[in-house]
């Protein structure tokens, strides 16, 4: 079977209330903003990359497609709405601008995944599954902007209505064997979480 090709969607979104209103993909981690770390993965692995951002300017210095989201409705589903609308390929993997550690090896085990049957390719962790870090197919599209215009905001809701593969977490972890890709800035102490982290990986690494 030759794998689909996908397109790789951020969800840049906008302003964080519980982070004093600022925009998560430019908070920084160690050296880098969280959404250089994103795009270096994702360059490494996708021809076509859309931004959806609320706030578009911020983002011209990367090579990407850059769109406002079509609803103004603060929600991920929002997001993942406008980016299934701008795709123009049967897949797009998508992920939150919130996961500093996200690795490529990882994506790349998601995308081997995708089957041109399947609606959407899922992980599966201890925590439940990662809806914002796998794999849709551009036919949940009509699906998603039905909830929409319903105020139906919830993404597990729609899962029902779609053909599902989950990847479980003994092959996520073959790659990622502390599943850190999956984790995601919401708070401060979240982000002085991530610093920690980054700085415990540096300090392991200088003194291999």
């Amino acid at each position: 079977m030759i794998q689909p090709v996908c397109t790789g969607i951020i969800l840049a979104g906008g302003e964080s209330k519980r982070l004093n209103g600022v925009e998560k993909s430019s908070l920084s981690i160690g050296d880098q903003r969280i959404i250089e770390r994103m795009m270096s993965v994702f360059t490494a692995i996708f021809e076509e990359i859309i931004l959806v951002s609320n706030h578009p300017t911020t983002h011209l210095e990367w090579d990407a497609v850059i769109v406002k989201d079509i609803y103004p409705k603060r929600s991920s589903l929002t997001g993942i709405h406008t980016g299934l609308f701008y795709t123009q390929t049967e897949h797009a993997f998508i992920a939150a601008c919130d996961t500093p550690f996200l690795r490529k090896d990882l994506v790349t085990a998601i995308l081997r995944q995708v089957d041109s049957d399947v609606d959407l390719v899922l992980p599966r962790t201890k925590a439940g599954i990662e809806p914002l870090c796998a794999v849709y197919s551009r036919r949940c599209l009509q699906h998603v902007q039905n909830s929409l215009r319903k105020n139906q905001l919830k993404i597990r809701d729609l899962f029902g209505k779609f053909s599902v593969k989950e990847i479980p977490e003994a092959v996520l972890r073959k790659t990622d064997p502390d599943l850190l890709s999956f984790f995601n800035i919401n708070t401060p102490s979240d982000l002085e979480k991530a610093k920690r982290m980054m700085n415990a990986d540096r300090n392991r690494t200088t003194h291999s």
